[in-house]
């Protein structure tokens, strides 16, 4: 196999959970063109439908279902129908997300909520679609992380803008590096690679004080943009990446490293 014949995803299927989400249409984009069937799925299938009816007019092999992450019957029949649709699961990418909590007064309940979600849902989907991909000899979970899980928040950011960034993203986010690396050493004996990608801020037409503030903090001199995270995206799910495990990929600019 070439260098290059090693990121291809011919005949291997791919879920992304929230795949019409934020960064969801760049992870189904690049996993379909590689060459992988990709199913996104989220509790919004309408929504979900029309961007992979959108992508099937573009001639890639991309297919909608409806899922609730918070729900454990929900995650098995959403893997069980996609075994019974594709055969198999080769590639799962975490991405799903629920922002409940909007900053550090929020309700226990709303802390609960996004709990439920981001943190007991993603070891559910990963526990759920590894165990499914051990048996079947190996596999790639991706979970999608934030720079947020490695450093602390910097407020003067937020300076006048009447918002922040939630506490309970830094929770979540901090959590899954770890989790990613007991989930890694729990399934690496059967061939299953589990990584992180932990993406630096997301360009979607902010405040311009905000976008100025925080491109002024990257080496790149920007926030990021709706194609950056697919070049990660490939590597991590393909062979390219066959002796990498537990690792985090940052994807930010030179954020963290300033």
């Amino acid at each position: 196999m070439s260098a290059l014949d090693q990121f291809k995803l011919d005949g291997r299927t791919a879920l992304v959970t929230g795949g019409a989400g934020l960064y969801g249409r760049q992870i189904t984009e690049a996993l379909a063109q590689a060459g992988a069937r990709t199913y996104i799925a989220s509790r919004d299938c309408e929504q979900c439908e029309r961007l992979a009816v959108d992508f099937r007019d573009r001639l890639l092999d991309v297919r909608a279902m409806s899922f609730d992450q918070s729900n454990e019957s929900s995650i098995e029949q959403l893997k069980q129908a996609i075994v019974a649709d594709a055969g198999r699961v080769d590639i799962l990418v975490n991405n799903a997300v629920l922002r409940p909590v909007a900053n550090w007064n929020c309700s226990a309940a709303e802390f609960s909520e996004s709990m439920r979600v981001n943190a007991t849902g993603l070891f559910l989907m990963t526990r759920s679609f590894g165990e499914l991909m051990a048996h079947q000899g190996g596999g790639s979970i991706i979970n999608i992380g934030s720079i947020q899980g490695h450093i602390g928040p910097d407020f003067s950011l937020y300076e006048g803008l009447g918002w922040e960034t939630p506490p309970d993203y830094f929770f979540h986010k901090g959590g899954m590096l770890n989790f990613t690396r007991f989930a890694a050493a729990k399934l690496g004996t059967s061939k299953v690679r589990v990584n992180v990608i932990s993406p630096g801020g997301f360009y979607t037409n902010q405040d311009e004080r905000f976008v100025a503030r925080y491109s002024a903090k990257t080496m790149l001199g920007r926030m990021a943009n709706s194609t950056d995270l697919q070049g990660a995206i490939i590597f991590l799910a393909s062979d390219a990446s066959a002796y990498i495990t537990g690792a985090s990929l940052i994807v930010d600019g030179g954020y963290t490293a300033m």
